[in-house]
């Protein structure tokens, strides 16, 4: 094996410094929409919520609605970030 091999294997870029790059994933897409919903849906929560307080024409029901639907979508993403946080420490676990 020449030495002239190895020298220019060492100085060419690792793999992962290949496949560094500044596009998100679609993983990292998939996530930040879900925060963007879960943060819509608890802006409406208190809209509705302020417009009932001051005395707007919005039954209690729809604010009661706007609430809950906020709630479950903030649970909703508690749930998939703690079922990506098991995936990874998984992951971290296994033998190579």
């Amino acid at each position: 094996m020449e030495i002239n091999s190895i020298k220019n294997f060492v100085q060419t870029p690792s793999l992962i410094e290949k496949n560094k790059t500044n596009t998100p994933t679609d993983f990292e897409n998939l996530f930040s929409n879900l925060i963007n919903n879960v943060k819509n849906s608890q802006l409406e929560a208190e809209k509705a919520t302020e417009k009932y307080i001051n005395g707007g024409d919005i039954p209690l029901h729809e604010v009661m609605i706007a609430g809950e639907k906020a709630k479950t979508n903030l649970q909703l993403l508690m749930e998939i970030r703690n079922k990506a946080i098991d995936m990874y420490k998984e992951l971290i676990r296994m033998p190579v």
